[in-house]
């Protein structure tokens, strides 16, 4: 199995092409590219055959001889997966880092990238291939963080959908297009000088020139002919340059003209991504592989050479694409032939990945069914899911029933790469539930109780599970682990935390050495521990949990939207929003895909919440909008009820008490309330009694809240549920500041003592601007009473938490009556954008205006209210009436 960190993987993917000495050299271009230093993303976009890729290896020499640190990473399909992206990406950038040789995890790259020192540029080709939307947040993400001079060039087909339209408004794009990269008349004389051609007549060459429009694909395939005819030929006066012509051409006139065993080899190893002369002979039993490779090379005949791999090929992607479909419309009978003999070449030198992918190319479903009996076990262990559901959605099920074995891998990869309710809609259908196979029955056993609990039916899931464990051991350690691990989820929701922490321990003794149940014994472990409030302990398992798989293979297992989803809880309660954006950009759309209801709640809820605390309002509301579809789209009613939560929080963190008590009476869902309550987690936070405490705090009768709260803490306590305890602290201190009882800032006081001890930040941010004052009463009433004798680690929370808080301006005891002067149209727009939470930059591109005007408004609205802050302006206005 190849590693994650396996430079020799990548080798293809991470090395540029070089500069061959009949290449045209493009200064111009090459400056363009080189030294826009004002660009964070340079696109060199064109269709096939334009020179991007040569253009942008020509530039990345320039740079590295100039001193300049670059990167050159080329993508391919598989690169949709955002971990297999990032594994790409470590490996190109590793000679960035201060120790190219130290470990270094693929999520860290991000941040590596954003911190180094020094200007580089990455190069990313073949860009048009990324579709997964991850994959582009991720790019945006490191095209945002960017250091000064550092830029990325893209190489694409396509217009990326990466926010183009803000970074060109910022002056941050430079844009390479066809029209740049066609060969000037003068370029187009240097191509077949340096190819020593026989020179051709002026006007034969511009007429040559004129008829391509200087695309480089169609005078190169030109020169080819030119070279076997002679510049007297016809042949200018027949070509065409269009893509429909050159691909005629390259039928009729290049692949024609081969001698018969050039042609034979070109079509039959078409098939394959790679070509070495052992594999090539695989394909070629009676053919001198060795020879044509060296004489395809020698004259530069379509074929690029990998140049860290030796006598390693590729075909120019023009030039496969034909050959492929070539061979399947002249040679239908012969492709199962190749894709077979690709097969067992494969599976001879223990690549048991592409042996199947080629397998089940030839619709060899049998030899593809008994390489995957081989290795579908090391896969589940490895955590390979999406790889295996990719495979068993392309073979008949029908053809799966004599492979039972494969038949529960195929449920175990459903359950973990397309939802809970595929795999167990697929397990009715196998059959496996009435087999009296020992193995068969100890997955089924396992699978009940885990899909179960990810389709919500907690009782159902504990019942189910009690009585598997009864059975144990079974005839299968995978499934054991599984079972124990998932029964340790189960059992800490439920309260038996003991019995909980029991079951990690058989699970570990029953499978120590699979990845996939090391991640998954680590993340149920974490989240004991962020539930009973430590945080500290939590985080460093669940980054274990990431590593462990990561570590494991070059693509992340399915299962890692666990680990990777509740490592991005603690980055975020840790104020790390950066952190736990880039960790959610990456697992969101697993845990979206898997439909692990716990994941799309807390993914969203984050999402929304760092765009709310970065005043990006529309976004924050937006991904609640999302969650509610899915919510409404898959039938999973507290994926509904926690959006419309979340959503009467943010109301309420605006002012807008109404509306924020409309919402939580949406979200009172009592039949989704009343079966997750005998649960304790992961909903340990955000659950319908908090909400409405937290508005009764706001906005309703805080004295009757406050023994409610009281009552509710103790109630946590008795669970071990500590970090809800601590948030219900907070609530409470604010009831009593609501109250006007001298207890407040004390009772705050202790709430951030504890919350300091584990590094509790968004518990106590998440609450909004109410906090502000009890906060500072605190600083100021440690500084006061223990002056230079005060925890300096305390006061340095403190001093974090003010820092986002912001300065604590009193209200002015006199507020007019009515204003002096009334505020202009647009100064009132600005002012009901203040009140919704919007940042500056926020309200300046809803209002089509550059930021100084914001804030030339805001100084005249602060004037005319006779407020000194943000949060004054917005108080006196709803004094006022101005706002609701």
């Amino acid at each position: 199995m190849q590693s994650v960190s396996s430079t020799a993987f990548f080798a293809s993917k991470i090395s540029p092409p070089g500069i061959p000495a009949e290449q045209v050299l493009r200064p111009t271009l090459c400056k363009q590219i080189c030294h826009a230093s004002a660009a964070k993303l340079v696109l060199v976009r064109a269709p096939a055959g334009f020179g991007k890729t040569s253009a942008m290896a020509e530039a990345r020499a320039q740079l590295e001889q100039s001193g300049v640190d670059t990167a050159w990473l080329t993508l391919d399909r598989a690169d949709n997966d955002p971990s297999r992206f990032l594994a790409g990406l470590a490996v190109a950038t590793r000679h960035l880092k201060p120790d190219p040789d130290a470990p270094l995890a693929p999520l860290d790259t991000i941040a590596l990238l954003a911190s180094h020192s020094s200007p580089f540029v990455l190069f990313v080709d073949e860009f048009e291939i990324i579709r997964e939307p991850a994959v582009l947040n991720l790019v945006r993400e490191i095209i945002a963080h960017l250091p000064r001079r550092s830029k990325i060039v893209l190489g694409s087909r396509s217009l990326p959908d990466l926010g183009l339209g803000r970074l060109r408004a910022q002056g941050q794009l430079m844009e390479i297009d066809t029209e740049h990269l066609r060969f000037t008349l003068a370029e187009t004389n240097d191509f077949f000088r340096l190819r020593q051609q026989e020179p051709l007549p002026a006007e034969a060459l511009s007429r040559l020139h004129g008829k391509t429009e200087g695309w480089v694909a169609a005078l190169w395939l030109a020169s080819l002919s030119l070279a076997r005819r002679g510049a007297d030929s016809d042949f200018i006066d027949r070509f065409s340059g269009t893509n429909r012509a050159v691909a005629d051409y390259l039928a009729e006139d290049v692949l024609s003209q081969q001698p018969e065993e050039i042609r034979d080899f070109l079509l039959r190893t078409s098939i394959l991504r790679n070509l070495n002369p052992s594999l090539c002979q695989a394909l070629n039993p009676h053919q001198n592989t060795d020879g044509i490779l060296a004489r395809l090379e020698a004259a530069s005949l379509f074929l690029v050479p990998i140049a860290t791999e030796e006598n390693t090929y590729r075909y120019h992607s023009l030039f496969s694409t034909f050959l492929r479909a070539r061979l399947a419309q002249e040679r239908p009978d012969e492709l199962c032939r190749l894709h077979q003999a690709a097969m067992e070449w494969y599976q001879a030198h223990g690549r048991p990945v592409p042996a199947i992918d080629h397998a089940i190319e030839a619709g060899d479903y049998p030899r593809a069914l008994e390489l995957l009996s081989l290795h579908a076990n090391g896969f589940l262990e490895q955590g390979r899911m999406h790889l295996l559901a990719r495979w068993f959605a392309v073979i008949p099920e029908t053809l799966l029933r004599d492979y039972p074995l494969l038949q529960i891998a195929a449920v175990w990869a459903a359950c973990f790469a397309r939802g809970p309710q595929e795999a167990m809609d697929l397990l009715e259908r196998s059959g496996c539930t009435r087999s009296t196979d020992p193995v068969i029955v100890a997955n089924v056993n396992a699978l009940r109780p885990l899909l179960l609990n990810l389709m919500d039916r907690f009782e159902d899931a504990y019942s189910a599970g009690r009585d598997s464990l009864s059975r144990l051991p079974s005839a299968d350690p995978f499934a054991d682990a599984v079972l124990t691990n998932a029964m340790a989820y189960i059992v800490a929701a439920m309260g038996e935390h003991k019995e909980a922490h029991r079951l990690l321990d058989v699970s570990r003794h029953l499978l120590g050495n699979s990845f996939f149940n090391r991640m998954y014994s680590d993340a149920v472990e974490g989240m004991l521990d962020l539930h009973q409030g430590r945080l500290r302990q939590a985080s460093a398992r669940f980054r274990m949990a990431l590593s462990a798989t990561h570590s494991s293979s070059h693509t992340l297992a399915s299962g890692n939207a666990l680990a990777g989803v509740l490592y991005a809880d603690t980055r975020y309660e840790a104020n790390d929003l950066a952190q736990a954006e880039h960790l959610l950009n990456v697992h969101l759309p697993m845990a979206r895909d898997v439909g692990m209801p716990d994941h799309m709640i807390s993914c969203h809820l984050m999402l929304a919440r760092i765009a709310f605390t970065r005043g990006d309002i529309d976004q924050a509301f937006e991904q609640l909008i999302k969650l509610e579809y899915l919510g409404q789209r898959r039938q999973l009613p507290r994926v509904l009820a926690s959006a419309r939560l979340e959503r009467s929080r943010l109301l309420l963190l605006q002012g807008n008490a109404r509306a924020s008590r409309e919402e939580l009476v949406r979200a009172d869902d009592r039949a989704v309330w009343d079966r997750v309550r005998p649960t304790q987690f992961p909903h340990d936070l955000e659950y319908i009694e908090l909400g409405q405490l937290r508005w009764e705090v706001s906005f309703g009768d805080a004295a009757a809240a406050a023994p409610r709260l009281l009552q509710a803490i103790k109630n946590a306590r008795s669970l071990e549920l500590h970090r809800r305890a601590l948030k219900l602290q907070v609530l409470y201190s604010l009831a009593l500041a609501r109250t006007n009882s001298p207890l407040a800032v004390e009772t705050m006081q202790d709430v951030l003592h504890q919350a300091c001890e584990e590094g509790f930040m968004r518990l106590i941010l998440d609450e909004g601007m109410a906090l502000a004052p009890l906060v500072h009463k605190v600083h100021a009433r440690v500084t006061d009473q223990q002056g230079r004798q005060a925890d300096p680690i305390f006061l340095e929370y403190l001093q974090r938490l003010l820092d986002v808080l912001g300065p604590c301006i009193g209200m002015p005891e006199l507020v007019p009556a009515e204003m002096l002067e009334p505020l202009t149209r647009k100064e009132e727009r600005v002012l009901h954008l203040l009140a919704d939470g919007y940042s500056n930059s926020a309200i300046a591109e809803k209002l089509f205006v550059s930021d100084s005007t914001v804030r030339t408004h805001l100084r005249n609205i602060n004037m005319k209210l006779n407020a000194n802050s943000r949060t004054q302006a917005v108080a006196i206005a709803r004094r006022l009436q101005l706002i609701r």
